[in-house]
């Protein structure tokens, strides 16, 4: 029994010097070395604050503010290293976990790790690494793409003996998205969904609920099955975003019942509608990098609205009060609103315009300019003392402020009738004789 007595004291001297010996080391000695290992493999500067090593209550390291990039384009407040203690002496060293704390990465950031992800798919980029990991998790974790931000969310990433992803895990802190990304092969599939969950870009639109399954690759991903229930109606479709030399965005929607006040409010603070949208458009952009998508892209669809207001402008009333300076606010009150829309460089065009309310009939053309300055015409037919009257207006003003007026003839056409024939009738006729003229000559 003397050689067990013996192995027990060894034992625990030397777990005894496990606890005591790192309290006398001093690992922010090394920190100027280990910035410029990691510096020299990411190709970026790293900074690092404070480590230290806790032997309670299990062995584990601490990095303390870590920054990488030029413009610190990651922010890691704080890294918690835990090993296996019995690999420490031997290749590969396993790390048991790494906890990594309020991480915040930029949209320059994310670029940087897509373009690595593509040089790690190389089988010949690949070697073997001293160190395996075996999971790593992120909380509180925050992703910018300049005003758009995802996040906080936590993140879990389970690792096998090569290195290679086993299963993945997001979840806002929240918990009104979660999403799950598993290995397929040379592909991951990836499976979303969430509930009461806010769109973190322009319109922040509420989601009521969200599922989309999708594969993703190292260069592209495909998010082949969209469906989402928001404000009283549902939206399918399918989106796919790659990134091999450019970004390229491609996607198409079916979008049914959809009523719109709300998300018309979040457009304009002044001018909105109301109604059941249905629509099917088609969008496509290429930019050099992520943040440049929105700008180039380009969108088609036709489209319906029903039952609704047109809030801001009264077509009715500038049509009838054949007014020079010209006429708005009100509202126009529709049973159905149809249309094409073409949306290129964040500019509108809307063509073959129609509206339909009971005694008012419009049809024409409309653009909204990135300023959000509107132009066109459009064609309201009204009655008016028994008479059908065509009055073209022209459509100028701004989003928020609408302004409809008649054309030159029109204004001529209805001063001549009111004349010759009196108001009310002579008037309407005046106009609609107006209206004639410019029709044939494309007046304005």
């Amino acid at each position: 029994m003397t050689w067990l007595k013996c192995t027990l004291i060894a034992i625990g001297l030397l777990l005894g010097m496990a606890l005591i010996l790192p309290y006398f080391i001093a690992f922010n000695d090394y920190i100027p070395d280990i910035e410029k290992a990691i510096s020299t493999e990411l190709k970026e500067p790293v900074s690092i604050k404070n480590i230290r090593f806790s032997p309670l209550p299990r062995p584990h390291l601490t990095v303390d503010g870590i920054s990488v990039g030029t413009n610190e384009d990651i922010k890691l407040n704080k890294v918690v290293l835990i090993p296996d203690i019995f690999s420490l002496l031997q290749s590969p060293i396993v790390i048991k976990s790494i906890e990594i704390n309020s991480p915040i990465i930029s949209q320059q950031a994310f670029s940087k790790v897509l373009e690595l992800s593509k040089t790690n798919a190389d089988p010949a980029s690949q070697k073997s690494s001293p160190v395996r990991v075996e999971n790593i998790h992120f909380i509180n974790a925050l992703i910018k793409f300049g005003k758009v931000n995802f996040g906080p969310f936590d993140s879990r990433i389970d690792l096998n003996n090569d290195g290679k992803l086993v299963e993945a895990s997001i979840k806002t802190s929240d918990e009104a998205l979660s999403i799950s990304i598993k290995p397929d092969q040379s592909s991951y599939l990836i499976d979303v969904y969430a509930k009461q969950w806010i769109l973190p870009i322009e319109p922040p639109l509420l989601l009521d609920e969200l599922n989309i399954k999708g594969v993703a690759t190292s260069n592209d991903v495909k998010l082949s099955k969209i469906n989402a229930k928001l404000y009283d109606g549902s939206a399918s479709g399918s989106i796919s975003l790659s990134w091999f030399k450019e970004y390229k965005l491609n996607g198409n929607l079916d979008i049914n019942q959809v009523e719109m006040q709300k998300i018309a409010s979040m457009l304009s603070s002044k001018t909105h509608f109301s109604g059941k949208l249905e629509a099917k458009p088609i969008f496509s952009a290429s930019a050099n990098t992520a943040d440049q998508l929105i700008n180039s892209l380009h969108l088609v669809t036709p489209f319906k609205v029903q039952s609704g207001v047109l809030y801001g402008v009264d077509i009715q009333k500038a049509a009838t009060s054949i007014i020079k300076s010209g006429s708005t606010g009100g509202e126009t009150r529709f049973d159905k609103l149809s249309g094409q829309l073409v949306m290129a460089h964040n500019s509108y065009h809307f063509t073959q315009l129609k509206i339909a309310s009971g005694t008012l009939a419009v049809d024409g053309n409309v653009n909204i300019s990135a300023k959000k300055e509107l132009s066109g015409r459009i064609n309201a037919q009204v009655k008016a003392v028994g008479i059908s009257t065509e009055v073209p207006l022209n459509v100028t003003g701004t989003v928020e402020s609408p302004l409809l007026y008649p054309t030159g003839a029109t204004i001529a056409g209805a001063a001549l009738g009111t004349a010759i024939m009196g108001p009310g009738v002579g008037t309407s006729v005046g106009a609609k004789v107006g209206g004639w003229v410019d029709n044939m000559f494309g007046r304005k």
